[in-house]
């Protein structure tokens, strides 16, 4: 089978890879139906984490079960299922206090599991899930493909942004500023609306993506950064700021944004990979008693929530894709995104 590799900066590949095997009984072979390109990929690609060998890449898959061990229960051949960017058993301690990312038998696409055996990674033709039963979440019936966009993003970047707004505690009539125009920031702003949020600024400077932003319910855009960025945030929200900033980007920029833009007493809720150097201003924090809370989103947690809504037409994050290519252009897929051609590129085997 095919799946992309990456060999060092700016080198992706699309290579011959040994078919995935049931390995242990709570095992399910899954063929990748799409799957996609993530902003903290491109810290491998552009060289900021560094490759010291080839490796397969990705962590963003939906799919159809071909095949499951004999310990796998609640998914069966022919599913249609969603895998979160991570695998988990959903029982044990950390799952069920609702961070599933700390799995105590969980790992990374592109990794080992707990045995010690390879993982695959998303962006190839099929994949072996771990813990299937409790990483995989089977969609009620087979979806029309115009919804795999959409469906596609609960295993990243909806989740995400998802993870960003509670984690900062927006709720119905909350305030709120969105650092990050990517898939995952463009997800917070749809995120906070979703939960009742009375106003959401999008801070944003290209106009693809502002557009998605107001689709998604934005009621301001702010393309100003830095002092400049800080004083139009607080000069929308009373001089003050507002309740909670969601940090979607990772770098030491945005964070310093998103901590000066919150209100005293506010919260900011970050998500972004931290890559880039950002530290917390403990004394400023203090000052003026501002919160900080997040960091790598239990999406699996999550799934069940937003699935009927992505179902329903209630909500379409899949918005974010803008760009689609087969995996055979997985180089230009990268690149696109890159050079910001592309907010989020959707793949297919």
């Amino acid at each position: 089978m095919r799946a992309t590799v990456i060999y060092g900066e700016r080198d992706v590949r699309l290579d011959d890879v040994p078919d995935p095997q049931i390995l242990l009984p709570t095992d399910a072979v899954v063929r990748v139906v799409a799957a996609c390109v993530c902003g903290s990929d491109l810290w491998s690609y552009r060289g900021i984490a560094p490759t010291p060998h080839p490796r397969r890449i990705g962590h963003e898959l939906v799919g159809i079960v071909e095949e499951v061990g004999a310990g796998v229960q609640a998914i069966a051949v022919g599913d249609f299922v969603i895998a979160p960017f991570y695998f988990c058993d959903n029982t044990c301690v950390n799952c069920a206090n609702g961070v599933s990312t700390s799995c105590l038998h969980g790992g990374w696409w592109g990794s080992t599991d707990r045995d010690g055996h390879p993982v695959d990674a998303a962006q190839g033709e099929r994949v072996r899930v771990p813990c299937a039963d409790g990483t995989l979440v089977a969609t009620p019936t087979m979806p029309d493909d115009a919804l795999i966009p959409s469906l596609l993003t609960l295993a990243d970047v909806m989740g995400t942004g998802h993870h960003a707004a509670l984690s900062a505690g927006v709720t119905a009539g909350s305030t709120v500023a969105v650092v990050g125009d990517g898939a995952v920031g463009l997800c917070a702003v749809l995120a906070a609306k979703r939960l009742g949020a009375s106003q959401v600024v999008a801070m944003s400077r290209h106009a693809d993506r502002q557009a998605i932003a107001l689709e998604f319910g934005a009621t301001g855009i702010v393309v100003e950064r830095g002092d400049a960025g800080v004083a139009r945030i607080k000069e929308l929200f009373d001089g003050i700021g507002p309740d909670a900033v969601l940090e979607c980007v990772g770098t030491a920029e945005s964070m310093d944004q998103a901590i000066r833009s919150v209100r005293p007493g506010g919260t900011v809720g970050y998500v972004g990979v931290p890559n880039g150097g950002p530290e917390l201003p403990v004394r400023t924090l203090f000052n003026s008693n501002i919160g900080v809370n997040g960091g790598v989103a239990p999406v699996r947690g999550y799934i069940e929530e937003l699935l009927p809504e992505v179902l329903s037409g209630a909500i379409n994050p899949g918005r974010v894709f803008d760009l689609e290519l087969p995996l055979s252009d997985v180089a230009e897929a990268y690149a696109a995104m890159d050079e910001r051609r592309a907010t989020k590129v959707l793949l297919r085997p």
